[in-house]
């Protein structure tokens, strides 16, 4: 079987941050970058922006407006109590409630959303490209069909790569 994967292994920041810019320069698409902490200036600029942040916001707005709703059909449409003579549609009696689950579900479905993209289930097997990948060691993930291989490697291993590998 045939390599598909060119994978330059790094041993620190400084190393796979120049390969970075250097490929990017190069116009060499890189598939996948594996570290083992956020390296921002990868996250900014490889090109991936997550649209997480903008289905959390609706998840917000959704789940505050159904909270919302379902707590003024409970206590005033369908169920009202008389406390003492108080309004039963006392609405600052409302926000505690909302705000907690509201946060309850924009976690809950961001973690949904977030699986769901990710391909994270259970049964789901991920390919484990380097051992050392979110240990201890920087890797730079290219795939052959998709850009230049030999251009690929030689950037990697000008730029610090202890160990350019094909998987």
């Amino acid at each position: 079987m045939d390599a598909q994967y060119l994978l330059g292994v790094f041993d620190g920041e400084e190393a796979l941050l120049s390969a970075f810019r250097r490929m990017k320069e190069e116009k060499i698409e890189i598939e996948d970058i594996f570290t083992p902490y956020p390296v921002h200036e990868i996250l900014e600029n490889h090109g991936r922006k997550s649209k997480l942040t903008i289905v959390g916001w609706f998840y917000g707005f959704f789940a505050s407006v159904g909270v919302l709703a379902f707590l003024v059909y409970t206590a005033v449409i369908d169920w009202p109590l008389n406390y003492g003579g108080k309004p039963s549609n006392a609405f600052p009696s409302f926000l505690v409630i909302t705000i907690i689950l509201t946060i309850f579900s924009i976690t809950i479905l961001s973690l949904f959303t977030f699986s769901w993209r990710a391909n994270l289930w259970p049964s789901n097997q991920k390919p484990i490209f380097h051992e050392g990948a979110t240990d201890d060691k920087f890797v730079i993930l290219v795939h052959k069909e998709k850009a230049d291989a030999v251009k690929a490697a030689s950037v990697m291993k000008e730029n610090g790569a202890i160990d350019v590998i094909e998987k």
